[in-house]
């Protein structure tokens, strides 16, 4: 890319705010060096590493790499055997805790969890904590080296802690005591490296010592006094010794990382290379980017998109096609509408997308791939080169002419301006020309309407405008294809209060063509208005629509939910009161064989079965159920001894064993349960027309079935001897066949074995018996005989 491009454009400021994003100086050059790519590879591996740091940073936050600082120059003395000081082995010991810290964020915290492109970074680290570890427990500070550094420093500073004691308890005790009165004042000061006492010039002779210094009157000496002078030079040479070891305690240290140079410089570069993907990702972060789709065959789409430079919460996206049905796109309309705003963002978008870079729009954006940018935006009058700003344009142009191929985008900003009207449009007109047919993408603003005219009479070449609101004088930045935009110049300067006959007289200047023409731009703006209204309501209607059909589709989705639990409740209560009407019954049958076998009352009998009465009431009223009513209300006389009737409370059907009373109450039995119900609580079911045996005719001539055939699958012989079961049991078979009930189950006990044998005799004669066999488990085990009919 040609930097006089990059520089219209105003790259260098995308570049240096990126490089804001960097926290380590390596990272920074990278960032500020940072230049749009011309392989598709290449721009696509930068923006999928883009992508990854974005993601990172959403699901973990920002990775620190500050302390990353460059350390070639060490490592380059290190391999030649020398010795580093403490600040060089502190950077490399900075460098590898953040390199600690880096592998520690690129660990996946699941297994399942989705690699990305930047975990071969990651993986490539090497924190060398035990070197790390070592300079660290070493080096305090840069002016600091720890007294565990080795077992002779702590022993050497021991001994000067030792000494320096000793040479202050000394000289204490001759400034309280024979020297007070010599002394100028009663401290302690340091002359170079020796301590002395401030001693007054009349008194010298009395002071034994060295003499270090005097003040500038001379009326005091600084004297080191003998006492002291031994202790002095013992510090002296146990400081030597201090610097002795730490020398050596740096070179141990040198000498270990001189092992690891290899690793510590690929770390510098892997963490560098870091800190720039992930500068790349925060600044997409900081710019609510999206990753644009490329092509290789010059299509643009960009959506909603909005320059990156301007305040993203002022300004407008704009929407662009380019390069699909036009190839050529020319854009009309006001003084600072956002003509070259939109240009700018066209261009900056391809450089930034090139660069590897997110664009500042929304996702499935599409950019082109170009090998080149080329654009004519600004005045560029130069008075050294006594060119003007047509000149200059001129210029500029004439050298993208020279260069431009398919693999180019042209932008032009004020096409042909700065010269005569009427020749600049058509200069302007014969330069789109010209790269309209060789296919070039083009972008370029214009005031004229002879190029308005030549993008409605041209295909492959499309009109766009910049909205304005006439009625404020404020441009709403909306970009409008398809719609040639008006310069709406009279209307403006008639609301900046010039008076209406210059405007009356202007108009009646403007030829009949151009009158026209400025009238359909009137209309078209209208009528797009209209569609636009029109489009909002629309939409506003489908999702309004689709509004009322989500609370529809929940509504019902509610309904089902209570209607299934309401079913639950129901199946539920209903098998709760089966089964305790199961258990009376078990009860009665009981009580009743009872009376049979024992000597039991009747009076007794009678209120058990009182009792048996009033438990099956309190059962039944203590349980609502909503209860169907009976199709029709039946008398009391339509009910008839063996009537086969359904109680809709119980859902059960039965037949008629008593006749209604007064009340309306009678007994029906519904298999081995005999209960009072009252008519209103009964329907009479119709009987089936069938043929075959135990059969009458009816007055039509059907056939229909005995209504005291009313067959359960189950038959009870339970305490019976062989001959009353097989009595009752012949007629049950019958009635069984005849209303096609199979199999059935044949309820005869365990006991002694005699009852099942009769039964199994029985069965064996009977031709109309397919087979039998014995209850399996959960049907009953061995006290019941299922029966199949052929």
């Amino acid at each position: 890319m040609n930097k006089k491009t990059l520089k219209k454009l105003e790259y260098n400021k995308i570049t240096e705010l990126l490089a804001e994003q960097a926290s380590s100086p390596g990272g920074k050059i990278l960032c500020s060096h940072l230049a749009p790519m011309t392989s598709l590879a290449e721009i696509t591996t930068a923006q999928e590493q883009t992508a990854a740091a974005f993601t990172r940073i959403v699901k973990k936050g920002r990775l620190s790499f500050s302390g990353v600082y460059t350390v070639e120059d060490s490592l380059m003395r290190l391999e030649i055997g020398g010795a580093l000081g403490c600040n060089e082995l502190l950077r490399i010991c900075k460098l590898l805790e953040v390199t600690n810290r880096a592998k520690a964020y690129g660990r996946h915290e699941t297994v399942d969890e989705e690699q990305d492109c930047l975990d071969v970074y990651f993986d490539q680290l090497e924190p060398l904590s035990i070197l790390a570890g070592e300079i660290r427990r070493c080096i305090i500070d840069e002016d600091e080296i720890s007294d565990d550094a080795s077992s002779t420093l702590k022993h050497i500073r021991r001994s000067i802690s030792q000494t320096n004691d000793k040479v202050h308890s000394t000289l204490l005790s001759l400034v309280n005591g024979s020297l007070r009165t010599y002394l100028q004042d009663a401290i302690i000061t340091m002359r170079g490296d020796r301590y002395c006492l401030p001693v007054k010039a009349e008194y010298r002779s009395q002071v034994q010592g060295m003499i270090h210094d005097q003040s500038s009157t001379g009326s005091t000496l600084f004297i080191e006094p003998m006492a002291v002078v031994k202790l002095n030079n013992d510090l002296k040479e146990l400081y030597g010794k201090e610097q002795e070891e730490i020398q050596v305690i740096l070179a141990n240290l040198s000498a270990d990382a001189a092992g690891y140079v290899t690793e510590i410089r690929r770390n510098y570069k892997l963490l560098t290379e870091l800190d720039f993907i992930f500068a790349k990702g925060s600044f997409a972060l900081s710019l609510n980017a999206s990753k644009p789709i490329f092509n290789d065959h010059g299509y643009i789409h960009i959506r909603e998109g909005r320059h990156p430079l301007l305040d993203k919460k002022k300004v407008v996206p704009i929407t662009v096609t380019l390069g699909d049905a036009f190839d050529l796109l020319i854009v009309t309309g006001p003084n600072t509408g956002g003509k070259t705003v939109s240009l700018k963002t066209v261009g900056l978008f391809t450089l930034m997308g090139q660069a590897g870079l997110h664009i500042p729009a929304l996702d499935r954006s599409e950019l082109a791939l170009f090998h080149e940018v080329y654009a004519d935006i600004g005045d560029e009058q130069s008075i050294e080169q006594s060119l003007s700003t047509f000149s200059s344009h001129m210029t500029n142009i004439v050298s993208f002419l020279q260069h431009v191929d398919e693999h180019s985008l042209v932008l032009f900003d004020e096409l042909g301006a700065g010269t005569d009207p009427t020749e600049g449009a058509a200069l302007a007109t014969s330069i789109l020309s010209y790269l309209h047919e060789r296919k070039i993408r083009t972008m370029a603003t214009t005031h004229y309407s002879e190029l308005k005219v030549y993008a409605l009479s041209t295909p492959g070449v499309e009109n766009a405008c910049c909205e304005f609101d006439v009625k404020t004088l404020r441009p709403t930045y909306h970009l409008l294809i398809g719609i040639p935009g008006k310069s709406n110049a009279f209307a403006i300067s008639s609301k900046l209060g010039l008076p209406d006959y210059i405007i009356a007289d202007a108009k009646e200047r403007l030829s009949e063509q151009d009158e026209s023409f400025e009238d359909l731009l009137a209309d078209l703006e209208n009528s797009r208005r209209t569609i636009e209204k029109e489009q909002q309501e629309i939409a506003a209607y489908k999702r309004e629509v689709e509004a009322l059909k989500q609370k529809l589709e929940q509504k019902q989705e509610r309904l089902d939910e209570r209607k299934e639990r309401i079913i639950n409740e129901a199946n539920e209560k209903a098998n709760a009161i089966l089964r305790e009407a199961k258990e009376v019954a078990d009860e009665t049958m009981k009580n009743f064989r009872k009376f049979g076998k024992e000597n039991i009352s009747a009076a007794e009998m009678e209120r058990e079965r009182e009792r048996l009465r009033q438990k099956i009431k309190k059962t039944g009223s203590g349980v609502k159920l909503d209860t169907k009513k009976p199709k029709k209300q039946h008398k009391p006389s339509d009910f008839k001894l063996g009537e086969a009737v359904k109680v809709l409370s119980l859902n059960l059907t039965g037949t008629v064993s008593s006749l209604p009373n007064a009340k309306g109450d009678l007994f029906v039995q519904m298999g081995i349960l005999r209960s009072q119900v009252n008519i209103s609580d009964l329907e009479i079911i119709d009987e089936p027309v069938i043929t075959g045996k135990h059969l009458q005719k009816t007055s039509s001539g059907k056939m229909k079935m005995k209504k005291t055939m009313s067959v359960r699958p189950e038959i009870n012989l339970l305490g019976k001897t062989v001959d009353e079961a097989i009595a009752e049991l012949d007629k049950y078979l019958d009635d069984a066949y005849m209303s096609h009930i199979s199999p059935v189950r044949i309820v005869h006990g365990k006991g002694t074995g005699a009852l099942r044998s009769g039964i199994h005799n029985y069965l064996k004669r009977q031709k109309h018996v397919k087979s039998y066999r014995l209850g399996a488990f959960g049907e009953g085990d061995a006290g019941v005989t299922i029966v199949e009919f052929k």
